[in-house]
């Protein structure tokens, strides 16, 4: 597809400051919609459940600590991302918005405000190593937690002593982090940027070889589902809300018009592609709206749930929305993964099936780039791919689909390259 010119971004464009100040209002209301849901004694216990539960794939924190203390996790551990990059006066662009937005939704099913340190320790020490700056590596750092689990695992699950348990949860995530940029960054050849999820790519491969170690010596994580059903009447008033109010405030700041949106649907989406620097803030805003009101209306529309783990990935398709993702590319994806549901042998309900519809848009920039058939085409075959990669990295890679994601567009990419017909 032939990538649309670059558009000047809106000429009242918000300072850096403001949209910090938009994204931190954000993680203060998850943290009051928490306490209102729940009281200060019950969201404590709840997030202490959190904390000590064993997190693998899929492991729904409402069901572990509670709606309210899920919310103030989320809440707490987007605060404190918005924290580090504000400290290290990084310039709020798309990928802010993807890392956010992604540490947001994930610390509704595996991410907590005990298990990302570690990791984020580990990525610090390797921009000391090579003496650079954490702020060349920050990002890599939120998107890395995607291994959380792991340390979980190693310091509450295993029959160990204390000692030993503290030194393999807190050296394995120190090492995850350690190792994952260079690894991410060479890993991004090999599916030449059509998996957006990039990070989930290298946390696959880590993870696999890690579980592989750890079971030689009868460390084997067990698998979790823990999938809450019953709340989609809250949660979409909530979710659609906010989508809402995305659009709202998008159209506010872009002179009150839709200029530019229709530019970023134009895009193929492949890595790397910030819409908030080709189009500005506003529209991006707008994007990642739209997105989200399509991620709901999909699960909806299948009879599926709206709990922890969808919300994560609602949450992770709104935050692409700045970077890389839009109806027309995320669109294909949720038809081909749907079909694949209903000619294989499990149904488009099953929770692993609704994931892979929300995450499996990873391969977005497939349908952007090749057209909607092909995006059809990497649905179909991501579903099947990612019910089966899992067992690899033991649940421990909460970003599963991303693994999958790199594992299809390194296959499927040479081949329509090589074979599809061109564009006359």
């Amino acid at each position: 597809m032939k990538e649309p010119i670059n558009n000047t971004s809106t000429r009242n464009e918000i300072t850096n400051n403001q949209k910090f100040l938009i994204m931190t209002f954000f993680a203060v209301t998850l943290i009051l919609i928490g306490f209102f849901i729940d009281s200060p004694k019950g969201i404590i216990k709840g997030i202490g459940k959190i904390i000590i539960y064993p997190d693998t794939l899929i492991t729904d924190y409402i069901g572990v600590g509670g709606m309210g203390a899920t919310f103030v996790n989320s809440g707490i551990l987007t605060l404190v991302s918005i924290g580090i990059l504000y400290k290290l006066k990084i310039k709020f662009n798309g990928v802010t918005f993807a890392s956010l937005f992604l540490m947001a939704g994930f610390a509704f099913f595996g991410k907590n405000i005990f298990n990302v340190w570690f990791i984020i320790l580990g990525v610090y020490l390797y921009s000391k190593y090579q003496k650079d700056t954490f702020t060349k590596y920050v990002y890599v750092s939120l998107f890395g937690t995607a291994m959380a689990p792991m340390i979980s695992q190693l310091l509450f699950s295993i029959e160990a002593h204390f000692i030993v348990r503290v030194f393999l949860g807190v050296g394995t995530g120190v090492f995850i982090g350690f190792i994952l940029p260079p690894l991410s960054t060479y890993l991004l050849r090999v599916h030449q940027g059509f998996n957006l999820y990039n990070i989930g790519f290298a946390a696959g491969i880590i993870g696999t070889i890690l579980v592989s170690i750890f079971k030689s010596y009868g460390i084997i994580p067990e698998p979790r589902m823990v999938w809450t059903t019953g709340n989609n009447q809250i949660f979409s008033v909530y979710l659609f809300s906010l989508s809402i109010s995305m659009i709202l405030l998008g159209y506010y700041l872009n002179e009150k018009s839709f200029k530019n949106v229709e530019n970023i649907m134009k895009r193929s989406g492949r890595l790397i592609t910030d819409f908030t620097l080709l189009y500005g803030y506003a529209p991006s805003l707008i994007n990642m709206g739209i997105n989200g009101i399509a991620a709901i209306s999909y699960i909806l529309l299948i009879g599926g749930d709206l709990n922890g783990p969808t919300i994560g990935g609602i949450f992770t398709i709104m935050g692409f929305g700045a970077f890389g993702k839009h109806i027309k590319n995320i669109i294909p994806i949720f038809l081909g993964v749907s079909l694949g549901a209903l000619t294989k042998n499990w149904g488009i309900q099953v929770p692993a099936i609704q994931l892979a519809a929300l995450f499996g848009t990873a391969l977005a920039p497939i349908a952007g780039e090749f057209g909607w058939k092909y995006g059809i085409l990497a649905g179909f075959i991501h579903s099947s791919v990612v019910l089966n990669v899992g067992v690899l990295h033991g649940g421990l890679n909460l970003y599963n689909n991303g693994f999958a994601a790199g594992i299809v567009a390194a296959a499927l990419v040479p081949c329509i390259e090589a074979f599809r017909k061109e564009e006359i």
